[in-house]
């Protein structure tokens, strides 16, 4: 149980500083709590709504890991390394992709709501 705890606050620890220290964390995070009553306006299904609060929370994750990169990148070297700046481009690009992927989810629940599939 100790490890559960530590692992929970280690958890929380890291992000209330990702939150405080990056612009796009806290954008995602507003989004997540808007996800939450508007996702249920939207979707047709309970299971509908799920998978579009989750969609969102995939966003976040996937930004958590490109700051934790980024974070790191930088502890490296703060000169212009062409090797690592094509590692934070990898990471956002999978943001992209992550952003992309919840936007289709949307887009599709809210053409099934309106009653075009």
């Amino acid at each position: 149980m100790l490890r559960i705890w530590k692992a929970t606050i280690n958890s929380r620890n890291g992000m209330a500083f990702a939150f405080r220290s990056e612009q796009a964390i806290r954008e995602e995070v507003f989004a997540l709590i808007l996800s939450l009553p508007v996702a249920w306006f939207v979707a047709a299904t309970a299971m509908r709504a799920v998978e579009l609060v989750c969609a969102v929370a995939f966003v976040l994750v996937v930004e958590l890991l490109n700051t934790a990169i980024e974070k790191l990148a930088d502890r490296l070297t703060m000169d212009h390394d062409k090797q690592i700046g094509r590692v934070k481009d990898m990471g956002s690009a999978a943001v992209g992709v992550a952003l992309l992927m919840a936007g289709a989810f949307w887009i599709i629940a809210i053409i099934e709501r309106l009653g075009f599939l």
